[in-house]
C-alpha cells in the first residue's frame, strides 16, 4: 500500500490515506518519495481551474527520491539510484514525436497527476523515460522545483536557440522568473528584469539580471525600447503585451510559459519588426537531463521553503496567499 495526501473533491483539504497501486509495470518505476515541491499547477489542479482535474486528487508533480523497484524492461536505472519525476509520467514511445525526442509533445503524454496518484506521498510511479537521474552535486532538498519550474524556464532557451550575444528580458520575479533569471545570467545574456513590484529590484540583481525594468513604469519600458532579442514572460496574469513588443529588437521573440487566461496583442508590430510571439511546455526527458547538468556546473538552485509534507494543507495555503519565496518543498514525514 501507499501513503499519500488525497483531495476527494475540488478545493476539499488533502487528508492521509493509503491505496492500492497493483503490480509495477514492465516498464515502470517505483520512486520512494524523499522531497516534492508544491507547484502553482497544484494548486490549480487542485481547485480544478482548468477543468481536467479528477478526483480523488493526489498532487505532487515535482518529486524527488530515490528508486525502490524497476519493472522488468527497465535496464536505464536501478534500485537506490536517486531521481526525479516532473509533470510528465509516461509518453507512447511510438508517435513522431516520441520518435524525434519530443516526448513533451506527445498526443498521448500522461500526466503525473492528471488521472494518476502523484507525489505527495511516501511512493510515487512513472513509466521509465521520465525518471531522470540526478547529478551528485544537486542539493537533494532543492531540487525538485526543477523538474516543473526549472524545465519550464529551461526548454525555451534550448528550442530558440538562444546565443550569449543574446539580449534577454524576464518578465515576473516569482517561482519561475528567478529561475529564468539565473539561467540566462550562466547562458551568458545580457539580463533585464521586469516586475511589477519594486521591491523586487536587489533581488533580481543578486539572482543574476543585470538591470531592472519596473512593469507599470511606461516610461521605464519605453527606455528600452529595440533593445532586446528575446522576452520570457513568466506570470499568469494578462498585461498590455504592445510596450513588450516595442522593447524587442527585429526579428525579435515574446515567449511565454506563464498559463495566460488569453492573449492579445497588436498584429502591426510583429509584422513591421519581423517579430514573433510563440509558447512552449515542458521540455524532453533529454533536455530535463541538460538542465540538471547545467545546473549542477553553474550551482544553479531554486529559493525554497521546506515545510513537512504533513503540514501539507498549510502549505497549499501559503501558496494561494502568494507567499512563498519562491518555492515551497515538502519533506516525506511519513
Amino acid at each position: 500500500m501507499i501513503k499519500a495526501y488525497t483531495a476527494h473533491s475540488k478545493g476539499a483539504p488533502l487528508q492521509l490515506s493509503e491505496y492500492d497501486p497493483g503490480q509495477l509495470g514492465m516498464e515502470e518505476v517505483e520512486i520512494d518519495v524523499a522531497y516534492c515541491g508544491l507547484c502553482h499547477s497544484d494548486l490549480s489542479i487542485w481547485k480544478n481551474d482548468w477543468g481536467i482535474s479528477q478526483y480523488p486528487l493526489i498532487p505532487g508533480h515535482e518529486v524527488v527520491g530515490t528508486v525502490a523497484h524497476i519493472g522488468d524492461s527497465v535496464k536505464q536505472l536501478k534500485p537506490g539510484q536517486k531521481v526525479g519525476l516532473g509533470w510528465f509520467s509516461g509518453s507512447c514511445m511510438t508517435c513522431p514525436n516520441c520518435m524525434s525526442g519530443e516526448h513533451n509533445l506527445c498526443p498521448e503524454a500522461n500526466q503525473t497527476i492528471i488521472g494518476r496518484q502523484g507525489g505527495f506521498a511516501d511512493r510515487v510511479r512513472a513509466k521509465a523515460e521520465w525518471v531522470i537521474p540526478l547529478p551528485d552535486s544537486l542539493d537533494f532538498a532543492k531540487a525538485g522545483p526543477l523538474f516543473c519550474g526549472g524545465i519550464t524556464v529551461f526548454n525555451p532557451f534550448v528550442i530558440n536557440g538562444i546565443r550569449p550575444t543574446d539580449r534577454i528580458g524576464v518578465v515576473g520575479i516569482g517561482g519561475l522568473g528567478h529561475l529564468a533569471l539565473q539561467f540566462a545570467r550562466a547562458w551568458g545574456c545580457e539580463v533585464t528584469a521586469f516586475s511589477s513590484s519594486a521591491n523586487k529590484e536587489s533581488e533580481a540583481l543578486e539572482l543574476g539580471a543585470h538591470q531592472f525594468v519596473a512593469s507599470r513604469d511606461a516610461k521605464a519600458i519605453e527606455a528600452i525600447a529595440n533593445t532586446l532579442d528575446f522576452i520570457l514572460v513568466t506570470i499568469n496574469v494578462p498585461l498590455d503585451w504592445e510596450p513588450f513588443l516595442s522593447g524587442l529588437r527585429a526579428k525579435g521573440r515574446l515567449h511565454f510559459v506563464g498559463a495566460q487566461p488569453e492573449l492579445s496583442a497588436p498584429f502591426f508590430p510583429l509584422l513591421a519588426g519581423q517579430k514573433s510571439i510563440s509558447a512552449s511546455p515542458l521540455g524532453s526527458p533529454a533536455t530535463m537531463a541538460k538542465m540538471l547538468e547545467f545546473c549542477a556546473r553553474h550551482k544553479i538552485a531554486p529559493v525554497v521553503e521546506e515545510m513537512p509534507m504533513s503540514q501539507i494543507n498549510k502549505a497549499f495555503e501559503r501558496l494561494e496567499q502568494g507567499r512563498p519565496r519562491y518555492r515551497i518543498v515538502l519533506k516525506n514525514d511519513f
